[in-house]
């Protein structure tokens, strides 16, 4: 097992996922252990380490998840009144997958 839980656990299927949107390039689901009341991961389903370390010709696929977060930050923030969206970096992510939180109400 790489440092991937993307990868290695939800895009492969071993870890079994709420799905929230969807799309050909993005999955955006729930969380599986959630840090707040609302808490949806939106990742690309190829593997790109992070938002630092995206290759120019992934740039589409990074386009089409910022769409993604849009529109589902968008249904969070009309449901609950607000949401944050974030990214980790570095030592900050755990999972060298790129993804992104988008996340409401007080954390657990």
């Amino acid at each position: 097992m790489t440092n991937d839980f993307y990868c290695d656990e939800v895009l492969s299927g071993k870890t079994a996922v709420k799905k929230v949107y969807e799309t050909e390039n993005v999955l955006a689901y729930y969380h599986t252990r959630p840090f707040y009341e609302v808490h949806i991961v939106a990742i690309p389903k190829k593997h790109i380490p992070s938002l630092t370390k995206i290759d120019t010709h992934d740039m589409e696929i990074l386009h089409e998840l910022i769409e993604v977060i849009q529109i589902v930050a968008s249904e969070v923030e009309n449901k609950y009144g607000a949401c944050r969206v974030m990214t980790n970096l570095g030592a900050y992510q755990e999972s060298k997958h790129l993804h992104w939180h988008i996340v409401s109400g007080d954390s657990a």
